[in-house]
């Protein structure tokens, strides 16, 4: 049963800038993920246009109170803004979930509350950070004053299209800057109605803009832009890359990048419950549809519980029902696009190639229309050298290493490019410990996969997988840069 028309849903193509929409002449085809079919172009905004919204967030940056409006005052703003969000699901939910992998359910009982709970997060940090007083002689006084940045040039990933601009805008609201914003060109429009209900909240013109486009002309003028102080990225760690570099070679200028991951689930022979072990490994693979950049893609798994794990995997793989994002039933979400389909299978070809054994799934859903559905994948048989083993898939597809022993486990869970998160699952606190200690990532959770709900724990990588954190009080900070005054009192 479909919850929403999704011809009837109506999007607005065009920029956002000076609290107004700014229309152009189409020059990318914008589909839906759940049939492929075209519903909007989307315009592209050049140099020139990008150096213009860059220019009217520096303006009112400078020029409206926004800064300097009292903090207090600035955190009862966002929290309206949030309250106008969480009230509007009838409209976001259908924009949200029409152009993107987000099943229009968990749209209106996750992405949007959680959106919304994110601006209420950091809104409470307005007025609770501000700096400190140093430890000094007592004729001196010494203090640290947080000012804000001025303009934050945010580009934000696909697989999450709301929540991922709430990581990066709410924070850097909260602080007191302004913020130009590039969506992904495969989900552009949600986002556009968050600067419209930030206008109807009290969050002044030009303080939120958005900018459409692609990387390579947007998304590459927003990181060269010289009023831009900041760049705060999520997505690929070859596009971090190129963004890191580009604000090296016109700046320098600070950067945040949640970047690429391929973590480990590590399953020892005494974890709790295995019949709910299997069902967090599981669902840490096949959320939407394997498109998180901490998906639990790694299985290792001591060899006395390999086959009642592997069975239960399996049959949670087996009941999912792929379908459109507007129908209700749906738990297993289109792949964001043809193109990228089709890597997924090119990666698996190639794992299987070189000796991967395919236990279920390996292929897309056939009858599904226009849209690219891929099965929940289980590879086994496979060594830390297996393309699939190496390569993020962004997919459904789990592949698994077997251990007898801890170190083995521990081992094998080390990747020699990523370290965004990793699994851990046993009753053994002393094992979990070590494990914490020994994994280099920068999140480990401990008998469960997945981020709380509370936006407190920050969330970034190690290695090749980012620098700095999203989330928690690391997030605000991030977003805010420190003055040192030294006042000699004695004189």
């Amino acid at each position: 049963m479909s919850v929403f028309d999704p011809h009837q849903v109506l999007v607005s193509s065009a920029h956002f800038i000076g609290g107004t929409y700014r229309y152009g002449p189409a020059e990318l085809d914008v589909r839906r993920p759940s049939d492929g079919e075209r519903y909007a172009g989307l315009p592209i905004a050049n140099t020139g246009l990008v150096d213009e919204a860059v220019e009217n967030a520096w303006q009112a940056f400078k020029h409206s109170d926004w800064t300097s409006r009292p903090p207090r005052e600035r955190a009862r703003t966002l929290r309206r803004w949030a309250d106008l969000i969480e009230a509007d699901g009838k409209r976001l939910g259908p924009l949200e979930a029409v152009g993107s992998t987000r099943p229009i359910n968990d749209v209106i009982a996750w992405d949007i509350p959680y959106v919304a709970e994110g601006i209420r997060f950091f809104a409470e940090f307005a007025d609770k950070l501000g700096g400190e007083v140093a430890a000094t002689r007592t004729d001196h006084l010494g203090m640290q004053i947080a000012e804000a940045y001025g303009v934050i040039g945010a580009i934000a990933p696909w697989n999450f299209p709301l929540s991922m601009a709430g990581w990066k805008v709410a924070p850097a609201l909260a602080a007191g800057n302004a913020v130009v914003l590039k969506p992904s060109e495969l989900t552009p429009f949600s986002v556009l109605r968050l600067a419209e209900l930030a206008i109807t909240a009290g969050i002044p013109a030009g303080i939120f803009n958005v900018v459409q486009g692609d990387g390579a002309t947007t998304g590459d003028a927003l990181c060269r832009h010289p009023k831009v102080a900041k760049i705060t990225f999520t997505g690929s760690t070859q596009t971090g890359s190129t963004i890191m570099a580009a604000c090296a070679l016109t700046g320098p200028k600070p950067v945040t990048l949640e970047l690429g991951g391929k973590s480990p689930q590590i399953v020892f022979a005494d974890a709790p419950d295995l019949a709910r072990t299997a069902s967090t490994i599981a669902s840490a693979i096949t959320g939407n549809a394997g498109q998180v950049c901490v998906s639990g893609a790694r299985l290792i798994v001591h060899r006395a519980v390999l086959e009642p794990l592997l069975t239960d995997i399996i049959a949670s793989f087996k009941a999912h029902i792929p379908g459109c994002t507007w129908v209700a039933d749906t738990t297993l979400p289109p792949i964001i696009s043809e193109r990228q389909a089709q890597r997924i299978e090119g990666i698996v070809a190639q794992g299987r190639a070189l000796g991967a054994e395919v236990l279920c799934g390996g292929q897309r859903y056939e009858g599904m229309g226009g849209g690219a559905y891929y099965q929940p994948t289980v590879l086994a048989g496979v060594d830390g050298q297996n393309p699939a083993v190496q390569k993020e898939i962004f997919g459904p597809v789990l592949t698994v290493q077997v251990f007898d022993e801890e170190d083995e486990a521990l081992t094998l869970a080390d990747h020699a490019i990523y370290g965004l998160a990793a699994g851990v699952h046993t009753a053994d606190l002393g094992r979990a410990l070590r494990a914490v200690r020994r994994l280099e990532a920068g999140t480990v959770w401990i008998n469960r996969y997945g981020r709380s709900h509370d936006w407190i724990l920050p969330t970034g990588g190690y290695k090749r997988s980012g620098i700095g954190k999203d989330l928690g009080r690391a997030a605000f900070e991030a977003n805010l840069r420190f003055k040192s005054v030294l006042i000699d009192i004695g004189q």
